[in-house]
């Protein structure tokens, strides 16, 4: 029996049916969220591989609380406490489900989230729980936050989630944000997926980008699988919010720990990014710059949106520049309200390449 078959068809007539496609790598790649290139630095890798191999075990073998908990896990939480200035961290399987966990755990009953419409989905799909109550403000609009809390004024607890830079829009949180919740005494959560490696003097994020000293409010997720060119995912905050989360948040108590691979490999990539950090920075501005000179876009990072708001057109300039060599990505409804070419001025590719895919793409979308 074809159970959802009314369904996929409906998904293909709308243009929104997906397949997976295995990565061909002799297509140049401005597709993928590896915004340092660090998937393919090899020494990174021989590194990892040759600490893991005088292990023990290469395995972490169970959750962080059941005897999973390795000193590599504890030595990398340090270090990025120590990077992002924070008091303590925990690491885990995934962005994903490092969201499910905030939300689920931190959201009680009788508290209040107000959520950017623009948020990740893994925080939108945290929402749906029972106890959860939010309220979905404008993407970035400061003026409608603050409203919210003038609304909310009696509810004791009240929690705000952002993006530190937006997946798919490209765009930064305002400064504002950060002054809003402390004067309101509110907890808020920065989703630091996309600007983590990227933004900031240290390329540790917007807090580092806009100089925040991190307050007991201040809580940062940020993943190791974009610009850590790793895998997982990590939450940073006061000692009191993480004891609370490894009590109460079930994607840390009830999942394996983060593999000691993906623990050291994302070690050794925070060691890398800061130690060439200016280095990295320097290809970061020149990448930005080609963006605006062929595309005439302005970028705060190295995601850049291009509107084309028809599901048939994307795909169809998304194919053309395939066959020419570049991988990018065509994203549809559900994920933007209107279609878009989402192109990655990622390290990894060069950049006359990234020149050479911004010229073709301004020749196609004309």
């Amino acid at each position: 029996m074809n159970y959802y078959e009314n369904e996929l068809k409906a998904l293909k007539k709308s243009r929104r049916y997906r397949t997976r496609e295995v990565v061909d790598n002799s297509v140049l790649d401005f597709a993928s969220n590896d915004y340092l290139g660090l998937s393919h630095n090899k020494e990174l890798h021989n590194s990892t591989c040759k600490t893991l191999a005088e292990l023990p075990a290469h395995s972490s073998k169970a959750s962080l609380l059941v005897n999973g908990y390795h000193q590599i896990h504890k030595d990398f939480e340090q270090a990025l406490c120590e990077a992002n200035g924070f008091e303590d961290g925990v690491i885990l399987g995934s962005g994903f489900n490092a969201n499910i966990a905030l939300i689920d755990s931190l959201v009680r009953k009788g508290d209040v989230l107000f959520m950017d419409e623009s948020y990740h989905a893994s925080g939108v799909l945290a929402t749906n729980l029972r106890h959860v109550k939010v309220h979905f403000f404008a993407h970035n609009d400061m003026g409608e936050l603050k409203n919210l809390f003038r609304t909310y004024s009696h509810v004791r607890r009240k929690i705000v989630a952002v993006e530190g830079i937006y997946s798919m829009d490209g765009d930064i949180v305002p400064r504002e944000v950060f002054d809003i919740c402390e004067k309101e005494d509110a907890l808020l959560i920065v989703d630091e997926a996309h600007s983590s490696g990227v933004v900031g003097d240290n390329l540790m994020g917007v807090f580092d980008f806009y100089k925040i000293a991190i307050q007991p409010n201040h809580i940062k997720m940020g993943t190791l699988g974009k610009a850590y060119g790793s895998f997982g995912a990590f939450i940073l905050a006061s000692e009191h919010i993480i004891e609370y989360l490894i009590n109460r948040a079930k994607p840390i108590i009830y999942a394996t720990s983060l593999s000691l691979y993906d623990t050291l490999l994302a070690h050794n990539s925070l060691k890398y990014i800061l130690e060439n950090k200016e280095s990295l920075k320097a290809e970061i501005k020149l990448r930005q710059k080609i963006v605006y000179e062929e595309l005439g876009i302005k970028i705060d990072a190295l995601i850049v949106p291009i509107l084309i708001d028809d599901n048939k057109k994307v795909l169809e300039i998304k194919n053309e520049l395939y066959k020419q060599g570049f991988a990018v990505g065509g994203i549809r409804q559900p994920t933007v309200p209107k279609a878009i070419i989402r192109l990655i001025a990622r390290l990894g590719q060069s950049s006359d390449e990234l020149r050479a895919l911004c010229i073709n793409l301004a020749k196609i979308k004309k």
